[in-house]
């Protein structure tokens, strides 16, 4: 690894194919001596990675060009480096950085009149946190349980939705469906360090800047607890203080019982939100005492206003089924069809189909997002209020493609067709309505087509529905791997498999086979990508799959900015 002090050339000529390939080969072997419990080796190898100059010259990039957060300033009001200033900063993470306090600030949160407090550390510190998880991720990828998937590459949602409908098929269960109140707030320090257990210079670092303040309103506040949300390295200790959970659970109980079979109760968690899912009553609620206690020794607890026990199939306690990250979990006795249908004998055995679908509250907020977008842009253009409508749909319809959404995208689509007749009609109080349709959905113009009805624009734009999203099941992620493996073909298949993934992009990841065209390196989980026009459109360029390219964000803005100087 090249640990060259004074680089004799700019930022924009650095050898950055053979940066990140270096750091890779480094996290790739933290991972595997992990796997081999060399912890010796693990340490050695995360002093190279930190005191290499490679690994400080991409972390400085991701936090200054990369991260999307890289116009929010810190305590210090300094924001959107320059060249020198970058490398200037690469030098300067060679020594450690003193922490500056975070900056506070409050952000709503989906669909409630709370808000919650972000910390927003400098731009210094943010590149020495992500210098320092570099080191750390590749360790505790190896260590974390299976069914952890918040705040992880490669794992997301879908990944925990398809975990519990895989435990939920075909057999009812108890529920614990568990909230731990202000989870980044209050976890314990010296419990989180010693959870971390690495290097001495780590455990230091780390410790500053648990214990660097809050400054909100020129008002510095002591942090005693808890880690700022909104750092780069914030995620990973959340991570880290709930590390064990799963098999703190499963150790309590027998894995058989008298007959051979699996009693274990099942553990998914996505951050600080999890579910336990049991098929006995007394063992949820031993459960419940056993996480208490076990939360206690990280300083957190339960939220009882947002805990509870529920059953999947039938009421308990005046509940039924259960929400989790945005997704409505319920089962239904079916018949001896069905039974037959997915292969297995009756024998008088009642059989239950697991029915995964968007939560009333989501879909609830998602029409009142779509009503508000309509009602501010009442004197605006068509065309306008179609541009603002689409990212909108169609995030929402990808996020919810994987479950079952036909019948909640039809019944959306009725009710958004409703709100724009009332857009119309209020623009144009003097004209029939028959005229509103005609000119906004234009339905006879349309009327030999499969697309009637559609809310089109005169220059052609026609709004997204949610019914034309295709619906396909979410493959989970296989147990034990890790971005960290290597194996790039199969992370670069499942990055265009992804629910959320756009069909341009996923189209093009396929052409390419997942590298960027201009670096030619993979694309990893976390990079940001972009699409580029080979021959951009101000000098004739089609947007054609043929003239389109997929390259990281730092790529395409190295692109961009030579496009601009030739034109």
């Amino acid at each position: 690894m090249n640990t060259v002090s004074q680089p004799m050339y700019e930022w924009k000529e650095l050898p950055w194919k053979e940066i990140e390939k270096q750091t890779f080969k480094l996290q790739k072997r933290i991972y595997q001596a992990t796997k081999k419990k060399d912890v010796s080796a693990v340490h050695k190898l995360q002093r190279l990675l930190v005191n290499s100059w490679y690994a400080r010259c991409l972390a400085v990039r991701r936090v200054t060009q990369d991260n999307q957060g890289k116009k929010t300033a810190g305590v210090d009001g300094k924001k959107l480096l320059n060249p020198k200033q970058r490398m200037a900063l690469v030098q300067e993470l060679k020594e450690m950085i003193k922490p500056q306090p975070v900056r506070r600030i409050w952000i709503p949160k989906p669909g409630k009149d709370e808000k919650r407090p972000l910390g927003i550390p400098t731009i210094k510190d943010r590149a020495h946190q992500a210098l320092i998880k570099m080191a750390l991720e590749p360790e505790w990828e190896a260590k974390f349980e299976p069914n952890s998937y918040g705040f992880r590459p490669g794992r997301s949602c879908h990944d925990a939705v398809e975990a519990i409908f895989t435990v939920l098929k075909h057999k009812v269960r108890f529920v614990l469906d568990a909230d731990i109140k202000g989870c980044f707030d209050n976890i314990d320090h010296q419990a989180l360090l010693r959870k971390l257990n690495t290097i001495p210079k780590f455990r230091r670092i780390i410790k500053k800047w648990l214990k660097a303040g809050v400054m909100e309103n020129l008002e510095l506040t002591k942090t005693e607890k808890g880690t700022p949300q909104g750092g780069v390295i914030s995620p990973l200790l959340s991570n880290v203080a709930l590390h064990g959970l799963e098999e703190k659970v499963k150790a309590s109980f027998p894995k058989r019982d008298s007959r051979g079979r699996s009693i274990n109760p099942h553990v998914v968690r996505y951050a600080d939100d999890f579910v336990i899912l049991h098929q006995d009553l007394e063992v949820i609620e031993k459960c419940k005492e056993i996480v208490s206690k076990y939360l206690k020794e990280v300083g957190l607890e339960l939220k009882e206003s947002k805990t509870k026990i529920t059953h999947t199939s039938e009421k308990y306690n005046g509940n039924v089924g259960f929400d989790f990250l945005g997704f409505h979990f319920r089962q239904h006795k079916v018949g001896k069809n069905y039974a037959h249908y997915v292969g297995r004998k009756c024998q008088g055995k009642l059989f239950y189909k697991t029915v995964v679908t968007p939560s009333k509250q989501a879909v609830e907020r998602h029409y009142r997002k779509i009503a508000d977008v309509i009602n501010a842009h009442n004197s605006q253009k068509q065309s306008y209020l179609i541009k603002h409508l689409n990212p909108i749909i169609r995030g929402w319809c990808n996020y919810y493609s994987s479950v079952i959404s036909t019948n909640t995208f039809n019944k959306l689509d009725h009710l958004m067709v409703k709100r724009l007749l009332r857009w119309g009609y209020r623009r144009h109080p003097k004209k029939g309505r028959k005229w509103v349709v005609e000119s906004y959905f234009n339905p006879i113009q349309n009327k030999g087509s499969k697309r009637p009805w559609d809310f089109i624009s005169s220059e052609g734009n026609a709004l997204l529905r949610h019914a034309d999203t295709n619906i396909q099941r979410h493959v989970l992620v296989n147990t034990g791997r890790s971005p960290y493996d290597g194996d790039f073909i199969y992370w670069a298949t499942r990055m265009g498999r992804h629910p959320e993934m756009s069909t341009r992009v996923a189209n093009l990841l396929k052409r390419q086979k997942g590298k960027c065209l201009r670096c030619d390196l993979c694309f990893k989980y976390g990079d940001l990508l972009e699409v580029d026009h080979i021959i951009r459109k101000e000098m004739g360029g089609l947007d054609i799959y043929n003239n389109l390219q997929l390259l990281h964000k730092h790529c395409h803005d190295a692109k961009t900015s030579l496009d601009k100087w030739y034109l």
